[in-house]
Parts: structure tokens; C-alpha cells; sequence
């Protein structure tokens, strides 16, 4: 038979076979259903949970090929390891060599959580732990629960969660944790492989791997009670499905049940109190500024050694002590390129003890005196060609070119709420204010009346920051008018005159939220009314379960409070020596709707729900990682599809 008869005869065959296919694929993914299945151990050597094991080689064995996702961040191994066990994942096995030594009569986990999937479609293979022992049995208790930030109960991802037989409190600052396990993106953690006995459990953000907290900058949380891991027989419910809408059957599971299994750790990281120079900047000629790690009282002192440093300085702190600005009063001074001077303040030694040291520092103007004549210079002839130009025309023109003013930077909303003030930032410290020349004017109905204010600095730690209070009256419109010279700087600029006009907010535009708490009644708290990044918008203090959130902007809004035990004003962090948590804090459990005109009465009881679930998820930054699963892509495909999924969510 020729090629071309039996090409004729086939190509009616192949088309058929084409169509049928075609037909038999029609309402269904292409290319079929993604694998769901995910790998199976079927080996391991040693055996898994084998007992009087020798070898520091471990070998586990799967059903298809695998990979290994971030074993360095993913992976636990307990007891600590000092030096990191090498973790690789090649065709169908997984190999772990175990560099340390290892102890006798102990239990090992190797906590692979979800590091594991299957090398074509990812499918994990979910919470996987590798156990074995060096003795003739295994510890197989286990405590579970959270970890969050004490400030704000966000969880905190990837910190290591451990416990101590040894229950001094020095043992967390110099022995390594004995049982140890990481958080997952909720904060969720769970120590495997426990001895019977009792425990004390501490969260470490390990900055140098030593399983020890010994450097005051890591993250830690602890927890003063004792805990003592049991276990009990317990049922569950698990549901079995018929297809992805209909239930089958809900099945009672035994199980057992290992506790505690609801640990609230409270992370927080200690005040850095150790004070030492950071560095110091001269990047504007007319000052510098040093910087500490941490604040005092007592100023440094300065002694110029080619400048007299006497009365040379206005001297302008931070708040906290840490960060202190030295205006140079003199213009001399601020020509200077370099001033050369001796620095004694207060450090903290070896011991820990503040001490007086002395440095010598040369501080160098950033632009040059030169480069700051010559910008000067070329700004007056491009003002004399203008002038000159001008002249020329015939048009008006100046003869001398005018002085730079001072600005005052106004910190004001268009229309402000009954409780703001004014806020006016000066550029430089002032040497003079004339009140005389400042105006405050209020329209009633189409007259303009004068309006009683106060200008005042807003503290003595913002040196340049001043307050313009007033009996702001809702509805009513202001004039706020500057005469020239209202104000004069140190180096003798004023201000020029200026008007800003704004209107008071009427009363109907706002909410008000009344909040009762229970369960804190006679306590000292902070609430504070939050926007939806988590931010406060507002802030109120009670002694008696009763706060007031007034002239509140249509919005929603969330709500948190924290226990002010020393009763500043301010949250504050805990600290470990002294046996101190950090203060309390707590999150109203829903969202708040606020709408103009609406008086809110609201009712809460903060210690009534975990910790773990008052954040609303809506302003957790931290989110659950999403399960990336395959049986979500399938699903995905037959809704696309317009076609049943035959398995289950």
C-alpha cells in the first residue's frame, strides 16, 4: 500500500480521534486536575521515632520528588543546636547531619513545620516533625499558645519560643533554652518533645544565635509562672465532605490533648539605657547636633578650643535627653568652617556605671563659608539684573535688596475641630516675641470682633514650638493676623506680616464616643481612638472605667487601652532584671462607626476575650500567610469553568 493511501485512510481516523477527545474535554480544565496529593514519607533512617540512636545522619525518604523551602528560618531542631545542622533536600529524600554532639538520654525533634512540599505543583506537606532519642524512650509532651507584641498584640513571626527546667531566672541570661520552637506568621508556636516536669517558657529574638538572652536590644517575652506540660484523651469533630458544598458525615476523633495549649507570651524589647555618643553633625552652618543612645539629665559641658564657648550656645534637648542641638548664637561662630572643641558627659563604663569621659571633637560646616558667599553673592546679581531690567522699562524697582524674613511654619487645619489649637514652628529660636503684633479676630454674623489667645511654648524640650490657644467656638470663622517684626530670631530676622484665616468646625459635623469599661474600674488607663492604619487619632486618661472621645470626624475607627501603672501618660516596656512586664495593653474586640451628629455609648470589658483574638484582623499588619494550596488553584479552574469541584476547601 503507498504512503498516500495510507495517509488518506489515517487522516479521517485522527480527526475522529481529535474531536473525540475535544468532546470528552469540553466543561473541564485544561489539562486536568492539578495534583493534590502531597508527598509521603515512606522511610527514614534512622527510623522515625526510633530510640538508642548513635548516628547524627538522618535520612528521610518520600513517595516523588521534593523540595525544601528556607530550611535555615523554617526548620527547628531540639535540643538548640550552637552550630547549624546542614539541612538539604535532593531528589526523593531529605538529609540532616547534625554538627553537635550528641546528648545522651534526650529526645530530638527536627520541626520541619512546612518547609516540605512536592517538587512539581508545591502541594506541602504540613506540620512534619522528625523525632528520635539518644535513650530508650520518647518525651512526647508538648505546650502551645502565642506570641504578640506587648504594645500592640500584633503577632510576632519567627521568634524562637523555649523553656527551662532550671527555673532561676538567671538561667535565661546564661544557659541555652532546652526545648525550643519558632512562631508562624499568626505567632502561633508549639514546643515538642517534652520531658514530664516543670518549665519556665520565653520568647527570644536571637540576635547572635547563642539560644540566651544577653544583649538588651533583642526582642524577648516571658512569663513568671511555672508550667508543667500534661496531656489528656479528648475528642474532636472532623467533617467529612460529599463534594465541595454538601457534608457527609461529622466523625468523633479521639485525640490527645496536650496542655497548656493557649500561652500568652507578651514580646517586648528593654530600653537601651547603656549611653554612649552615636555621632554628632554640623549640617547647617548655624548649629550642630549630637546624638547619645540614650538620655540624661545632666547636659555636656563644652569647652572651645578655638572659639570662646561661653554664652556661645542656645542649647535646644529632645525630650528623652538623647539628642541635643547647640544653636550658635554668635554670626562669627556661623562663618566658622571648623569648630574644635572638648566634650565631657556622662557614658556608661564596662560595669555598667555612668562615668564622665571626655572627647575631642572637630565639627565641620557641611557647606563651606566660601560656598555660602558665593551662593549669596549670585542670588544679589540675579536680584540687581531684575531691578535692573525693571529700571530700564521704566517700571517700579527697588534699591536695596530686602532681607530675608522669618518664617513661622503654621500648623493649622482649614477647619479645624473646637479642640485643636494652632501650632507655630519657628525655623531658628527666637530672641524676641512682641504679642502686641499678633491679632486674633472672630466674625460674628458680618462684624469682626478681637478674641482673647494665648501664645505659649508647647514645652521646654520643643525649644521652637509654640501654641496659639483660643476659645474656638464651632461655626465660627478666625482672622489670625501678624503685624512685621511679631517675631525676631537670634540672628536677627523678623517676620513679615501675614493672615490666616480659618473656620471653626460646627458641632453637628462631629461624633462622640463614650466608652465604660469593666474590669478596670479603679485602675489608671489610656484609651485611644485609632484610625485604620492602626495610628491615634485621639487619647484620653480616666481613673474611674469612664472616657470621653469628643469632636470625633465621621469615620471608623478602633479603640486600644493600656495600663498606665506609673501613670505618665505613655506606654512603657518591660524590663527583665527587675522582674517588670511591660504595661498592659488591650484592643477593643470590633470596629467603631462613627457619623456626624451620633453620640456612641459603648461598654467594654478588656479582659473578657484572649489576647491572641481582640486585634481586629482589619489593622493587624501581621497577616496569616495564605495556605497556597493546590486544591485553591483547582477550585479556582472549575469556577472559571463553570463546573463542579470534586474535592474540598
Amino acid at each position: 500500500m503507498t504512503n498516500k493511501r495510507i495517509n488518506a485512510l489515517l487522516l479521517p481516523l485522527l480527526v475522529a480521534l481529535f474531536t473525540l477527545l475535544s468532546c470528552a474535554k469540553m466543561g473541564q480544565p485544561d489539562g486536568g486536575w492539578y495534583d493534590e496529593t502531597p508527598p509521603a514519607i515512606v522511610g527514614a533512617v534512622p527510623s522515625d521515632k526510633g530510640v538508642n540512636v548513635k548516628s547524627r545522619k538522618i535520612s528521610i525518604f518520600f513517595d516523588e520528588y521534593i523540595k525544601v523551602d528556607n530550611p535555615t528560618e523554617k526548620v527547628v531542631v531540639s535540643p538548640p543546636q550552637i552550630e547549624t545542622p546542614e539541612i538539604k533536600g535532593a531528589g526523593k529524600k531529605i538529609t540532616v547531619e547534625i554538627k553537635d554532639s550528641l546528648k545522651s538520654n534526650t529526645t530530638y525533634t527536627v520541626d520541619f513545620s512546612d518547609a516540605i512540599s512536592d517538587n512539581n505543583e508545591g502541594n506541602p506537606l504540613g506540620n512534619y516533625t522528625y523525632t528520635f532519642s539518644t535513650g530508650d524512650h520518647i518525651d512526647t509532651l508538648e505546650v502551645a499558645g502565642y506570641v504578640l507584641n506587648a504594645e500592640n498584640l500584633e503577632p510576632v513571626k519567627g521568634v524562637l519560643v523555649g523553656l527551662y527546667s532550671n527555673l532561676n531566672d538567671t538561667a535565661f541570661t546564661k544557659l541555652p533554652m532546652l526545648r525550643v520552637s519558632r512562631t508562624d506568621s499568626r505567632g502561633r508556636f508549639v514546643v515538642k518533645g517534652i520531658a514530664p516536669g516543670k518549665y519556665r517558657i520565653y520568647a527570644l529574638a536571637d540576635a547572635d544565635n547563642n539560644y540566651r538572652f544577653n544583649q538588651k536590644s533583642e526582642q524577648i517575652a516571658f512569663d513568671s509562672q511555672i508550667i508543667e506540660p500534661t496531656f489528656k484523651p479528648d475528642i474532636r469533630q472532623d467533617t467529612v465532605w460529599r463534594d465541595s458544598l454538601h457534608i457527609d458525615s461529622i466523625r468523633q476523633v479521639k485525640y490527645t490533648h496536650f496542655l497548656p495549649d493557649d500561652l500568652v507570651l507578651k514580646a517586648f524589647t528593654e530600653t537601651l539605657t547603656d549611653r554612649y555618643l552615636v555621632k554628632t553633625q554640623r549640617n547647617e552652618a548655624d548649629r550642630f547636633t549630637v546624638f547619645f543612645s540614650h538620655g540624661n539629665k545632666q547636659l555636656p559641658t563644652i569647652k572651645g578650643l578655638n572659639f570662646n564657648a561661653d554664652n556661645a550656645f542656645i542649647t535646644e534637648a529632645s525630650e528623652q535627653g538623647d539628642t541635643i542641638t547647640y544653636w550658635l548664637r554668635d554670626t562669627a561662630l556661623v562663618n566658622q568652617d571648623t569648630l574644635s572643641l572638648e566634650m565631657n558627659y556622662l557614658a556608661t563604663d564596662s560595669t555598667g556605671a555612668l562615668v564622665s569621659k571626655t572627647d575631642t571633637l572637630e565639627l565641620l560646616a557641611k557647606t563651606p563659608y566660601e560656598k555660602r558667599l558665593k551662593d549669596l553673592q549670585k542670588k544679589h546679581d540675579e536680584w540687581q539684573k531684575k531691578q535692573d531690567k525693571a529700571k530700564k522699562k521704566g517700571k517700579p524697582y527697588e534699591t536695596e535688596m530686602p532681607k530675608e524674613a522669618l518664617e513661622p511654619d503654621f500648623k493649622m487645619q482649614p477647619e479645624p475641630a473646637p479642640d485643636q489649637n494652632i501650632t507655630l514652628v519657628m525655623p531658628t529660636p527666637l530672641a524676641k516675641i512682641d504679642t502686641a503684633a499678633i491679632h486674633l479676630y472672630a466674625k460674628h454674623d458680618t462684624v469682626w470682633y478681637k478674641s482673647k489667645f494665648v501664645l505659649r511654648q508647647l514645652a521646654a524640650s520643643n525649644l521652637r514650638t509654640y501654641e496659639i490657644f483660643g476659645e474656638w467656638r464651632p461655626g465660627i470663622e478666625y482672622s489670625l493676623e501678624l503685624d512685621t517684626m511679631a517675631f525676631t530670631d537670634i540672628y536677627g530676622k523678623v517676620s513679615a506680616p501675614q493672615t490666616k484665616g480659618f473656620k471653626i468646625k460646627s458641632e453637628d459635623a462631629f461624633a462622640t464616643v463614650y466608652m465604660n469599661l469593666n474590669g478596670l474600674n479603679d485602675t489608671t488607663t489610656v484609651l485611644q481612638l485609632l484610625d485604620a492604619s492602626d495610628k491615634v487619632v485621639k487619647q484620653v486618661s480616666t481613673g474611674n472605667g469612664m472616657a470621653a472621645f469628643y469632636y470625633v470626624n465621621p469615620g471608623t475607627y478602633y479603640m486600644r487601652l493600656f495600663v498606665d501603672s506609673n501613670k505618665n501618660g505613655r506606654w512603657d516596656t518591660g524590663n527583665y532584671a527587675e522582674n517588670r512586664q511591660a504595661e498592659a495593653t488591650y484592643y477593643y474586640p470590633g470596629k467603631i462607626e462613627c457619623k456626624a451628629k451620633w453620640d456612641l455609648n459603648l461598654n467594654w470589658d478588656p479582659t473578657l476575650k484572649p489576647l491572641n483574638e481582640q486585634k481586629p484582623m482589619a489593622i493587624t499588619k501581621q497577616k496569616p500567610e495564605k495556605e497556597k494550596t493546590i486544591k485553591r488553584r483547582n477550585y479556582e479552574r472549575a469556577k472559571k469553568k463553570g463546573i463542579p469541584y470534586p474535592g474540598q476547601l
